[in-house]
């Protein structure tokens, strides 16, 4: 066994990589970068009946859109490759042989009727069928039928899958990293398939061989597989090999209740379960994606880091550099962890406010161009696109909010929100506004701060409440009662348009 940390993210190519396999990912590469070791991708294929053709490039766009590339993997330093199972194949056949061999595997030649049978006899009887110690050596093997008749069986082609010999009357004894000691009575698993009729190993075989042939130090994966752990370590046992160090998970849960999260919670709550959209090219059905969606790579990293992970402090902001410092697979909690939509949306918007105005501006110019078209963007400097995300981004959570935050910014309004219309423009009004006309007229220095003096000026010289001209000023300016300070914006879209905007407003309202 290799000293240097290794460790591995082996997701199966059936479909879109959920954030329950990011989280994982993301564990296993923080885990590794904190101990100069090597991460691995290794895509497990070997259920080819759920193989997805596109799934596996969607796992690798994932992994760098989170930006947690693997060292190794398909195509990539190949160092132990192929890194596909798929592509492995030949090398499986001759550990199952060495098990049989050494009378820790056996050949299994039920059929599936005659294992139906069983199962419906033992029901009968009100038991479970389990094929282990208990009844292998009853039914249709080569624990149970002579060498020739086994050679025999396999030279005429019959099928059959190859099974692991769980010893008996044992109690193992395991560690896990994050759940500490495991007792488990050996009487009480069932012999495992290792090899299929089809010439394909079963996951237990292909995963063990592989982690032990690639130098696998860490095994860090899913409370799913905690089951497979007693069989994992048996099988290193029975090749010989020293295990790896195990670490399992605890699963992401439903925002509401118990149980892990899915798809379908996301599609009920509305909000995505997938790092990126994924089209299904059977059904055509689109999947939504944390990406799509306007989420920062960086807030969905950090909010995954926290879901059954905590660095015993009150920081809640990490960048990955900081994560892969503190990062300790002890402090992972065994039970787990409720994921809150709302609170990946806090993580988005911290995350938005750190980036500089012209990061954002970068990142908002396509929604103007959409909006607006290209003649908008050249008769516009991006100083003044800066400016408008400077006073509206504190109340933004995505980019895309953007532009309802601050669309009167690039264009004046056409209609008037009803309530705040009601509100604001009341008898006398329009008399009002057209004197405002004549104060911002003769203001030559049109600084936030000037207009603001000479208005509030004027308003205490007529012995009027403010609100009798803030409100419907705003609601000029703005279309609705929303928005940053009333003066910046008067500023910012300039004399005339303020101007112009007041001039709209009492012909549509007065």
């Amino acid at each position: 066994m290799s000293k240097e940390v290794r460790v591995r993210f082996a997701p199966s190519p059936t479909g879109p990589l959920h954030i329950g396999g990011v989280r994982t990912a993301l564990f296993n590469y923080l885990f590794a970068k904190k101990n100069n070791g090597k991460f691995i991708l290794r895509i497990e294929d070997t259920d080819q009946k759920r193989y997805v053709a596109n799934a596996e490039k969607y796992i690798i766009d994932s992994l760098n859109w989170c930006n947690i590339p693997f060292d190794e993997g398909p195509n990539k330093n190949e160092k132990f490759g192929p890194y596909r199972q798929s592509e492995r194949k030949e090398i499986y056949k001759q550990y199952a042989d060495f098990l049989i061999e050494n009378d820790k595997a056996y050949y299994a030649f039920d059929t599936a009727e005659e294992l139906d049978a069983h199962r419906k006899d033992h029901e009968a009887k009100k038991k479970t069928f389990i094929y282990n110690w208990h009844n292998r050596e009853k039914l249709n093997n080569s624990l149970t039928l002579s060498p020739k008749e086994v050679t025999q069986k396999i030279q005429n082609g019959d099928k059959y899958v190859i099974r692991f010999k769980t010893p008996t009357n044992r109690v193992l004894e395991m560690e896990d990293i994050i759940r500490g000691n495991i007792k488990i009575d050996t009487n009480l698993l069932d012999d495992k398939i290792l090899f299929k009729s089809d010439g394909m190993p079963t996951y237990h075989l292909a995963n063990i061989v592989d982690d032990h042939l690639m130098e696998i130090s860490h095994v860090i994966r899913g409370e799913e597989w905690l089951p497979s752990m007693a069989l994992h370590v048996l099988l290193y046992e029975a090749f010989n090999w020293q295990a790896p160090k195990f670490a399992h998970l605890p699963l992401i849960l439903k925002p509401v209740g118990k149980g892990k999260l899915s798809k379908r919670d996301g599609d009920k709550l509305g909000f995505p379960v997938f790092p990126l959209a994924y089209k299904n090219e059977k059904t055509g059905e689109i999947s939504r994606g944390y990406r799509e969606d306007g989420y920062f790579p960086e807030a969905v990293v950090n909010m995954l880091a926290l879901l059954g992970w905590n660095p015993g402090t009150e920081q809640e902001l990490f960048s990955l550099n900081e994560l892969i410092k503190v990062f300790d697979l002890k402090r992972v909690s065994k039970s787990g962890a409720k994921f809150n939509p709302e609170k990946t949306k806090w993580f988005n918007q911290q995350y938005l406010q750190k980036k500089s105005n012209s990061e954002l501006t970068e990142l908002f110019l396509p929604i103007l161009k959409e909006k607006l078209g290209d003649d908008f963007l050249k008769n516009n400097d991006k100083k003044y696109i800066e400016n408008v995300i400077s006073l509206i981004k504190e109340r933004a959570v995505f980019v895309k909010d953007f532009w309802d935050l601050g669309a009167y910014f690039f264009k004046a309004p056409t209609e008037f929100d009803p309530k705040s219309s009601k509100k604001a423009w009341k008898e006398g009004t329009t008399e009002l506004m057209q004197e405002l006309i004549n104060v911002i007229e003769k203001i030559d220095d049109f600084s936030s701060e000037n207009i603001e003096k000479h208005v509030k000026e004027w308003i205490t010289s007529k012995e009027i409440g403010f609100g009798k001209v803030m409100q419907p000023f705003r609601l000029a300016l703005v279309g609705a009662m929303k928005g940053p300070h009333l003066f910046d914006i008067a500023k910012m879209i300039g004399k005339e348009e303020t101007i112009k905007r007041l001039n709209f407003a009492i012909e549509k309202l007065g």
